[in-house]
C-alpha cells in the first residue's frame, strides 16, 4: 500500500512535489488556504484533490490521515498545519528529504541572507565551464524533485532557502556553503533564533568526508562553522591564509592558487568578491576545475536587479538593487560607492530598519518609498542625511536626480520586499530602469542606457 502524503501550499514548488509523487505512484492530497486559478488546473491535471481553505478541524483531519507533511516553502511558521502535526506525530518533509529518497547525484547547497541566488549562478557557469553537467534547482524555477529527472545532469546546485532547510528532516550535501547572515523573513520565521537555527541545517546533518563553506568574515557563520562536522573551509575578503582571500589585488585560494585579478572582473564591487570566492571554493570543492573556475569569474556580468547600471547623465549613474529586500543587503550595496543618493523602502518584512543609518557616511541624501516611509525616515533622522517622500517611481527618480552631484551614484536598494507597489522585485526594478530613462529624456540630458 503506498504512502498517503498532504502537500500544503500549492503553488510552485508544491505542483512540483505533488507531482513528483504522483508519478511515483503515491496518493496526494493538496491544502491551499486561497488557491489561484493556476492551483486549481494543476491538481486538477495530477487528479488530486485540493482542499480549499479548510478550518482547523477539516485540517487536522487531513494531517492525521497522512503519512508526512510536506509545506510549501514559505508557509509561514504560525500556520496551523506545523503545529498539528507536531500533536498528530505527522513527519513533516521538504522536496530535499523526497529527492534523496530517489537519487543519489551530488548537491552543493547554497544558503545565506543574501546573495544566494547570484553565487548558485555563477557556481554553476564554473562547474559547465570545467565540463560537468550543472543545474541550479530548489529556491529556483526548478525545483530539486523535478530536477532529478532529468538523467543528464551530473551535479546540482542547490539554492536552499531557510525555509526548505526548515523544513527538511535529513539534508547532507556533499559541499554546504553559508555565504552571510542578517535578519530576514521575520514575517515567516517566529524568531531569529529560528531563523539562524534553520540556517545552520546547511551543516548539522553532513558526516566528514563531505565539505562545509562558510564567510569567516561574518561572525555567525564563522561560529557555526567552528562547530560543523564536515571538512571546513572559509572564505572572506579579509581572511588570512589557509582560507579563499583577496590578496594584492588577486583573487586566491586557501593554497594562494591564483583565480582572477580584482581588476580583470567584470564587476568588482566588494560583495561581487566575496560572491567570487564562495562560488569559486563550492566549485572547486564540488569537482570543477581551476581553468573553469578562472573563466567563469572572468566572463560573469551578474543577474539583473543585483546592482546593475540602468543610465548615466551628467556624471550621475544610476543602478539598480530592486533585488536587495534587507538592510543588510543595502549596506552591502552602499559598500561599493563613495557617495549616492538612496532610494529605499517598500514594504517591510518585520524587520527593524535603523540599521540602515549605517549608510549615512556615504549617502547624500534618502527618498523614501511605499509602506515603509516612515520607517526608513525614522532611521535616518539620527544621521541628519535629509530624507524626502516620494509617492511613485517616477517621482523618486526625480527627487534623487534633483539631490545628486556629478560622480555620485543614485542607488535603488530598497531594503524592503515589493508587494506594496509591485508584484515583484523584477517588476520594481523595470519600472525604476523606465523611470530613469524617462527622466533623462525629459531633461534633455545624455544618457546611457544598459
Amino acid at each position: 500500500m503506498s504512502d498517503s502524503y498532504l502537500v500544503v501550499g500549492f503553488g510552485v514548488t508544491g505542483a512540483a512535489v505533488a507531482r513528483a509523487l504522483v508519478q511515483r505512484g503515491e496518493h496526494v492530497v493538496a491544502v491551499d488556504d486561497r488557491p489561484g486559478d493556476a492551483a486549481v488546473e494543476a491538481a486538477r491535471e495530477l487528479g488530486l484533490e485540493l482542499v480549499a481553505g479548510p478550518d482547523v478541524t477539516r485540517l487536522g483531519e487531513l494531517v492525521r490521515d497522512a503519512s508526512a507533511l510536506l509545506p510549501a516553502p514559505g508557509l509561514p511558521a504560525t500556520h496551523p498545519a506545523f503545529d498539528l502535526a507536531r500533536e498528530l506525530g505527522t513527519p513533516v518533509l521538504s522536496e530535499f528529504d523526497l529527492a534523496a529518497r530517489w537519487d543519489d547525484r551530488p548537491l552543493l547547497a547554497i544558503t545565506g541572507t543574501d546573495g544566494k541566488t547570484t553565487v548558485t549562478t555563477l557556481t554553476c557557469e564554473m562547474l559547465e565551464a570545467s565540463g560537468l553537467a550543472a543545474q541550479a534547482v530548489g529556491n529556483t524555477p526548478v525545483p530539486l524533485v523535478a530536477a532529478v529527472d532529468d538523467p543528464t545532469v551530473d551535479v546540482f546546485v542547490v539554492e536552499a532557502s531557510s525555509f526548505r532547510l526548515d523544513h527538511s528532516r535529513r539534508f547532507a550535501p556533499a559541499v554546504g556553503t553559508w555565504l552571510n547572515f542578517a535578519p530576514d523573513h521575520l514575517d515567516n520565521h517566529r524568531s531569529l533564533a529560528e531563523y539562524e537555527a534553520a540556517k545552520a541545517r546547511i551543516w548539522r546533518d553532513q558526516s566528514a568526508d563531505q565539505v562545509a563553506i562558510g564567510n569567516v568574515d561574518d561572525p555567525v557563520v564563522a561560529r557555526h562553522l567552528a562547530a560543523a562536522p564536515a571538512r571546513r573551509i572559509g572564505f572572506g575578503r579579509d581572511a588570512g591564509e589557509g582560507a579563499y582571500r583577496v590578496a594584492d589585488g588577486v583573487l586566491v585560494t586557501p593554497g594562494g592558487a591564483e583565480l582572477a585579478r580584482v581588476d580583470e572582473l567584470p564587476r568588482s564591487f566588494p560583495h561581487d568578491l566575496l560572491n567570487g570566492l564562495a562560488a569559486a571554493a563550492t566549485a572547486l570543492a564540488g569537482g570543477g576545475s581551476l581553468d573553469g573556475v578562472r573563466a567563469a569569474l572572468r566572463g560573469f556580468d551578474g543577474l539583473p536587479h543585483r546592482v546593475t547600471l540602468v543610465g548615466e547623465a551628467g556624471g550621475v549613474r544610476f543602478f539598480d538593487d530592486s533585488k536587495a529586500t534587507t538592510p543588510h543587503a543595502v549596506l552591502a550595496a552602499v559598500e561599493g560607492f563613495p557617495s549616492l543618493v538612496l532610494i529605499c523602502g517598500g514594504r517591510n518584512k518585520g524587520l527593524d530598519l535603523s540599521s540602515l543609518a549605517a549608510a549615512a557616511p556615504r549617502t547624500r541624501a534618502v527618498v523614501a518609498i511605499g509602506d515603509a516611509t516612515s520607517e526608513v525616515t525614522a532611521a535616518f533622522l539620527p544621521t541628519g542625511v535629509p530624507v524626502r517622500p516620494a509617492a511613485s517611481m517616477d517621482e523618486a527618480v526625480a527627487l534623487a536626480a534633483a539631490a545628486a552631484e556629478p560622480g555620485d551614484a543614485v542607488l535603488l536598494s530598497p531594503g524592503c520586499a515589493s508587494f506594496d507597489w509591485y508584484r515583484s522585485y523584477g517588476e520594481r526594478g523595470d519600472d525604476f530602469a523606465r523611470a530613469v530613462q524617462a527622466h533623462l529624456a525629459a531633461n534633455g540630458a545624455g544618457e546611457r542606457a544598459t
